[in-house]
Order: C-alpha cells, then sequence, then structure tokens
C-alpha cells in the first residue's frame, strides 16, 4: 500500500479536476469562432448590397438610355439614374465608374436599332478598416455589373 501525504493528493486532484473550467472554454472559444464569422457575415453583406447597386444601377441606366427620345434626354436621365441609385444602395460616388458602348461597333452611341450595353464599376471597401497608409484601398473589392438595352428603332426621330 502507499502512503499519500496531503499535497501529493491534493496535486492528483487539481490534475484532474477540471471544475469552473468549462465555461472559460466556452466563452473563449466561442469568441474566437464568432467574431471571424460575424465580421465575415457583415462584410459579405455589404459586398452583396453594392453589387446589386451596381447590377440595377447598370440595367436602370440602359433603360433610360434607350427610352429617351433624343440624346440629350439620355444623359439627363442616365445622370439622374446614377444619382439615385448611388444615393439609395449607398455606394460611394467617388468610387462609380459608368462605361457606355453601343453595339454593332463603329456606330454612333445611342443610336436608333443599336443596342446599348452600359458597365458600372464600383469598389467596396471592408467593414473596420482604417485609412491608413492606404489600406483602405488594398481591403477593398471590386464589383462590376453590366446590362444591355436595344434602342428603338425610331430613336431619335421627331
Amino acid at each position: 500500500m502507499r502512503r499519500s501525504n496531503r499535497w501529493s493528493s491534493r496535486l492528483r486532484r487539481a490534475a484532474t479536476s477540471d471544475e469552473g473550467s468549462a465555461a472559460l472554454e466556452f466563452i473563449t472559444v466561442g469568441l474566437l469562432l464568432l467574431v471571424p464569422l460575424v465580421y465575415l457575415i457583415v462584410a459579405l453583406g455589404q459586398i452583396q448590397g453594392q453589387s446589386l447597386g451596381a447590377e440595377a444601377g447598370a440595367r436602370h441606366v440602359a433603360r433610360a438610355i434607350s427610352t429617351a427620345p433624343d440624346a440629350a434626354t439620355a444623359t439627363a436621365r442616365a445622370d439622374a439614374v446614377l444619382r439615385s441609385i448611388v444615393d439609395e444602395y449607398g455606394i460611394d460616388a467617388e468610387t462609380v465608374e459608368l462605361s457606355l458602348s453601343c453595339r454593332p461597333a463603329g456606330s454612333v452611341c445611342p443610336e436608333a436599332g443599336a443596342t446599348v450595353v452600359v458597365t458600372i464599376a464600383t469598389r467596396v471597401s471592408l467593414p473596420l478598416v482604417p485609412a491608413v497608409l492606404g489600406l483602405d484601398a488594398l481591403a477593398s473589392v471590386p464589383v462590376e455589373a453590366s446590362a444591355a438595352q436595344k434602342v428603338s428603332r425610331f430613336w431619335g426621330a421627331e
């Protein structure tokens, strides 16, 4: 039979006892997993919102141009639609780039019977990234959307 003293029995009990540590482990692991998951959800939500805004902007600008009676009205409508989309979806107006082209190639844009292709490109800044040392420019996701709309063959006719 082995002799035990009170110090060795206390050490043995302390080494095998898990009393009180489960709550601490749960909180620690929970925070380590939950914080990145919440950040990922917020970041993906922002990217999704901006991509929906870019897609809606391209579609509505293409429609506004193709349904306008002339080039001056088309430009005014496109500008108004783009401002509205930027405000509604919270897109940074400085990062929005709009390009317009017509098919068939070489035609005047917009022109009766042509297909107007509108492309909107922007960048989505990730949340909680400071604007220090250009980190905000590095931690951004490019978003681009295109839409095509056929212009009426009677476009521009008086």
